[in-house]
C-alpha cells in the first residue's frame, strides 16, 4: 500500500470475519500513545514488541504517528523487518500533531506506509479489518498510552463482546502502567457489570514473550454475543 492513500469510510459491521481456510501472516494492532512517557520503560517495551514481531513475521498495524510510543515501535519494525511491514492508519486532523514533518518523519523508509482516513471511527475499523483477515493468532495490543489508547482498547473490547470480531486483546501491562484498568475489570464482575466470563476478554501481559504467548492461545468468551452484524 503506497504513502498517503486515502481510505473509503468503513464501518464495523463491515468487518469481515477470518478466512479459517487460509493460512495467513499474522497480523497485529497495536495501540500506543503519541508521547514517550515519562519512564524509559514504556519505549523500551515499544522496542522489545517489534523485536518480537520481526521474530514472528508479523504485520504492525498502527495509529500512523511518528512520536511517542507510537513512533518507537513503528521504526523499530521497519528497521528490522522493512516498511512493507509496518501500515500506519491516520486521520487527516492528526498528521500535524502525530506525524509532524521533522527528522524525516514523513518517510515511509523510516516507519512505514500510511493511510490517511477522515475520522477516528474509520482509524479504527481499517485496523479491525486489517486484524481480521490476518492469519491465527492476529489481534490487538495496548502498550501504554493515554486517553486515545484506552478508547481504541475498550472499543476493540466492546466489538469483540458483541460480536464482531474475533481477535485477541491483550494489555502489555509495562512498569504496572495498566494495574488500575484490572483492577477495574475485576470490580466490575461482583458490581453486576461484567460477567466473570467477560471479564477475560482483555487479558494481561507483562512481558514481551506472554504478549505473543497470549495472542496465539487466546480463547473466545462463553458469554460472547452472536450478532449478525453483516444484515442489514
Amino acid at each position: 500500500m503506497s504513502s498517503d492513500t486515502a481510505a473509503t469510510p468503513v464501518t464495523s459491521s463491515e468487518v469481515p470475519p477470518p478466512s479459517p481456510h487460509t493460512q495467513k501472516q499474522l497480523v497485529v494492532a497495536v495501540f500506543c500513545g503519541a508521547s514517550s512517557g515519562t519512564s524509559p520503560a514504556h519505549l523500551e517495551a515499544a522496542r522489545s514488541l517489534a523485536h518480537a514481531l520481526h521474530h514472528h513475521n508479523a504485520t504492525l498495524i498502527y495509529g500512523g504517528g511518528t512520536t511517542g510510543v507510537m513512533g518507537e515501535i513503528a521504526k523499530t519494525l521497519v528497521s528490522l523487518s522493512g516498511p512493507q511491514s509496518v501500515h500506519g492508519i491516520i486521520p487527516e486532523p492528526l498528521l500535524g500533531l502525530e506525524r509532524p514533518r521533522a527528522s524525516g518523519g514523513e518517510d515511509e523508509r523510516i516507519y512505514g506506509p500510511k493511510t490517511i482516513v477522515d475520522t477516528m471511527h474509520t482509524r479504527k475499523a481499517l485496523m479491525a479489518k486489517e486484524v481480521a483477515e490476518g492469519g491465527p493468532g492476529s489481534g490487538f495490543v495496548a502498550l501504554s498510552g493515554g486517553f486515545g489508547t484506552l478508547d481504541e482498547l475498550f472499543e476493540m473490547t466492546t466489538w469483540n463482546q458483541l460480536g464482531i470480531h474475533a481477535g485477541g486483546l491483550v494489555a502489555f501491562n509495562v512498569d504496572n502502567y495498566y494495574d488500575d484498568l484490572f483492577a477495574f475489570i475485576k470490580k466490575s464482575v461482583p458490581a453486576g457489570f461484567i460477567t466473570p466470563a467477560n471479564s477475560g476478554i482483555l487479558v494481561e501481559a507483562r512481558d514481551v514473550e506472554e504478549v505473543m504467548t497470549q495472542l496465539k492461545e487466546y480463547k473466545l468468551s462463553e458469554n460472547r454475543l452472536q450478532l449478525k452484524w453483516d444484515q442489514k
